[in-house]
């Protein structure tokens, strides 16, 4: 199977923990860059359009995921398939995955488009965004739509490239395009005064330049990985495995999406101070999430990999290797962050009661944000063993379930009615989520070492 040799990666051979981390910085660090690139957007409206601008780029970031999410899993579940096929070598359905995911990425990008556009502002009011903040809110949101079909085919294209092992073209990829948004935000907003209209135009450039290169190296490539506009389709078997896998990841990320929209309408009530700060503080976490989310896709490519090369043998030390980076990482970004609140909170609003509704916020998700990374990770394990519907189901129960319970329970409460209450029921969630995706986890790899055993050698197994 002929691919980059530079960039591929055996995740079936030597050392897992070496291999993870290869794997994992560069995903990190793109993801870094991404979000210090967005974070411009706020940085710059913060300072430059005042902190009704700050509160409407802040407030759309739980729409926009609700809205995204569900194609976002589509792309797991292309990740999950094109790494086995590329573990199993099976050259005929790699080639076949590889262009039924990138036109599904179009696909979904035109209805994004769509949905986005036409119904932006209906949600918004039913999120109560602040009257002030709205119609700023929704001029953002609707530019911000038209990218989404260079957004998503950067995100599935990105996604076939982690599952063959290359973190780092992305990386590369992303690094250029977000130098074009800063430059393009500082042009909009200071020079043009356009607003959270600059920052949205330059955030869909930026989106479709990444897409443009990694279309481009795609097309370049070599092998069944190689990218073939004349081929895009759909085949029906590989769709189907996509959206077994995907859907059910989709759907979990929607599950989340959905809260986080209920907990920023929450939020919202204690006005625009306290949505600014948290929009701030929110924009701080990410830097965190994002590390950590790193080695959920390790954890993702490693245990599909293996899996479709028939190395059981790897899974558990791929498990608990994942754990370990991503607890390690969350405790020491998220404690760093709150400790040195105030000033990183001041990047963001010269107002100090914007600051202290920021710090308020990081003192109870960042300390304790590791809870939700090492839940990503065993999200990642039992998807890359082809289980994608138990973990949307324990989600549903386990992160939807208990933070609306939990707002319409204790947070309803005059004595419990603070803004501390809101952010208390993100830790709770996810160590409840944490410990049943583990306890399921054990089950599923329980049964699967009894399948291992019934068979006279080592081939693939159909969850």
């Amino acid at each position: 199977m002929r691919v980059s040799k530079s960039y591929e990666m055996n995740m079936c051979e030597g050392a897992i923990l070496p291999k993870m981390l290869k794997f994992a910085v560069p995903l990190m660090l793109s993801s870094i860059l991404q979000l210090l690139f967005n974070a411009a957007d706020v940085v710059v409206v913060g300072k430059f359009a005042g902190d009704d601008a700050l509160a409407a780029v802040g407030c759309t970031g739980s729409l926009i995921n609700l809205l995204t999410n569900l194609f976002m899993g589509l792309s797991v579940g292309a990740n999950v398939m094109v790494a086995r096929h590329y573990g199993a070598k099976q050259e005929d359905e790699l080639k076949k995955s590889v262009h039924t995911s990138m036109l599904l990425s179009v696909l979904g990008g035109i209805i994004l488009t769509i949905v986005g556009v036409l119904f932006t502002e209906g949600i918004l009011g039913l999120m109560e965004t602040p009257e002030e903040v709205l119609p700023l809110a929704a001029l953002y949101l609707r530019i911000y739509f038209f990218g989404m079909i260079p957004n998503m085919v950067y995100n599935f294209g990105s996604a076939v490239l982690r599952a063959i092992g290359d973190t780092r073209r992305p990386m590369y990829y992303l690094t250029f395009a977000g130098v074009v948004n800063v430059i393009l935000n500082l042009i909009f907003v200071i020079a043009f005064g356009m607003g959270v209209a600059g920052v949205a135009i330059a955030t869909v450039i930026s989106q479709t330049i990444s897409a443009a290169l990694v279309v481009i190296c795609m097309m370049r490539e070599k092998g069944a990985i190689r990218l073939v506009l004349k081929d895009l389709g759909i085949d029906k078997k590989e769709l189907l495995a996509i959206l077994r896998i995907g859907l059910p990841a989709g759907m979990q990320g929607c599950i989340f999406s959905l809260s986080n929209v209920l907990i920023q309408k929450s939020i919202n009530g204690f006005g625009k101070v306290t949505v600014s700060g948290s929009s701030a503080a929110s924009n701080l976490e990410g830097f965190v999430y994002v590390s950590m989310n790193s080695f959920h896709q390790a954890t993702l490519s490693f245990m599909s990999q293996n899996y479709g090369a028939g190395r059981y043998d790897r899974l558990k030390k791929i498990v608990f290797g994942g754990l370990f980076c991503v607890t390690i990482v969350g405790l020491t970004l998220g404690n760093f962050e709150y400790f040195f609140g105030r000033p990183l909170l001041s990047i963001y609003s010269s107002s100090e009661n914007v600051i202290d509704a920021g710090v308020i916020r990081l003192s109870i998700i960042c300390t304790s944000y590791f809870l939700c990374g090492v839940m990503d990770v065993m999200v990642g394990a039992l998807r890359g063993l082809g289980y994608s519907f138990v973990p949307m189901l324990v989600s549903l129960c386990g992160v939807c379930g208990i933070r609306l319970a939990w707002l319409f329970t204790v947070f309803e409460s005059p004595k419990y009615h603070v803004i501390e209450t809101v952010y208390i029921s993100y830790p709770i969630s996810w160590f409840i989520t944490f410990s049943i995706h583990f306890i399921s986890y054990i089950v599923i790899k329980r049964k699967l070492d009894r399948r291992i055993k019934g068979l006279p050698q080592i081939t693939q197994v159909s969850p």
